[in-house]
C-alpha cells in the first residue's frame, strides 16, 4: 500500500451557502495511489458491504416511520435523520475508496459519523421544516426523472458502492490509468465526482432527508460550487 500525500485540502462540507444545495459531498485525491490494489478493492471492501446491506434495510424502515412523522408533523425526526443521513455518509466513502472513485486507498471507517481527516465526505442540512403534502410525491413521482438518469450512472448497482453503470466504466477507466501509468486522469477524477454528487443530492431527496428538488447539473470536482478554493 502507497505512503498517501494529500494533493489538496478539502475541509468537510459545512454548512449550505445561499446558492448550496443542502446535501454536500467534498473529496480530495490521494496522491499517490497503487497501481493495483484497486484490482482487490472489491474483497477488502466486502466487510463494508455486508454492514451497509442491513443498515440500507434498516433505513427503508426508518423512511417509513419518517414518512408519517413528516405527514402529521413535518419535521423528521432527528435520531432518525442522523441515522439515515450516516448511512448515506459511510456509503460514500466506501464509494469513494473502491469502484464509485477509486479516489484514495485509506480503509474506510466502520461508523456513520463523518471523519475529519479522511479525504472523502458527506453532509446535509437538517431541515427545521418539511412539506406535509410533497412527502406523499416526491420520493416516487417527482424524482422519477432522475431515477431514470441514475439508471445510466449507477445501472443496477446498490447504492452502498456505486459500481454499475457509466460510474462504474470511468471507474474501471481510472483503474486501468492507474495501473499503466500511476497517474489518475484529473479530468477523469472531476467527472466522476460530479456523477456522485448527482447520485447523492437525489438520495438525500428520495429518502426524505430535503425537500430542496435535485438540479439537473453536473457539479464537477472535489468542492461544492460557490465554496472557496
Amino acid at each position: 500500500m502507497s505512503t498517501h500525500v494529500t494533493s489538496s485540502a478539502v475541509p468537510p462540507p459545512g454548512p449550505a451557502g445561499p446558492q448550496g444545495y443542502p446535501a454536500r459531498l467534498t473529496a480530495r485525491l490521494d496522491a499517490p495511489l497503487s497501481r493495483w490494489l484497486w484490482l482487490v478493492k472489491w474483497l477488502l471492501a466486502l466487510p463494508h458491504h455486508v454492514v451497509l446491506f442491513f443498515l440500507w434495510a434498516a433505513v427503508a424502515g426508518v423512511s417509513v416511520v419518517a414518512f408519517f412523522a413528516i405527514l402529521f408533523t413535518g419535521r423528521y425526526p432527528r435520531p432518525l435523520f442522523d441515522f439515515t443521513s450516516g448511512v448515506l455518509r459511510w456509503s460514500w466513502r466506501v464509494a469513494y475508496y473502491a469502484y464509485g472513485a477509486l479516489g484514495t486507498d485509506r480503509y474506510p471507517l466502520f461508523t456513520l459519523a463523518d471523519v475529519p481527516d479522511y479525504p472523502a465526505h458527506w453532509d446535509v442540512t437538517y431541515p427545521e421544516h418539511l412539506s406535509r403534502g410533497l412527502v406523499l410525491v416526491k420520493w416516487w413521482l417527482l424524482a422519477l426523472p432522475h431515477y431514470l438518469i441514475l439508471g445510466f450512472l449507477v445501472g443496477g448497482a446498490r447504492l452502498a458502492w456505486f459500481s454499475g453503470g457509466l460510474i462504474g466504466l470511468l471507474t474501471l477507466f481510472a483503474g486501468v490509468a492507474l495501473a499503466f501509468t500511476g497517474l489518475y486522469p484529473r479530468g477523469l477524477y472531476d467527472l466522476l465526482l460530479g456523477l456522485n454528487r448527482w447520485v447523492l443530492r437525489v438520495a438525500a431527496y428520495a429518502v426524505l432527508l430535503t425537500d430542496a428538488y435535485p438540479p439537473f447539473r453536473l457539479d464537477q470536482g472535489g468542492r461544492e460550487p460557490g465554496t472557496a478554493a
